[in-house]
């Protein structure tokens, strides 16, 4: 799994965006992919909702309180 995701890390980030000037740069750039893919991205396997989105919905699912609507 770790392969797959640093296959897609490669290709998606190095590759479309790279070469980065400075260190600094090239942190900045992995931070906003990262922030990207766990928050923003739609992923296939979860009705092409965010990842985040799933997860909140997931846990509404689990807490009656939070069904109704409660916080």
């Amino acid at each position: 799994m770790a392969e797959a995701l640093n296959g897609t890390f490669k290709a998606e980030l190095v590759t479309l965006h790279g070469p980065w000037r400075t260190r600094r740069q090239l942190e900045i750039a992995i931070l906003e992919w990262i922030d990207w893919y766990n928050h923003r991205r739609l992923h296939g396997e979860i009705g092409d909702i965010p990842p985040d989105e799933h997860e909140t919905l997931w846990y509404r699912q689990q807490d009656p309180a939070l069904r109704a609507g409660n916080p």
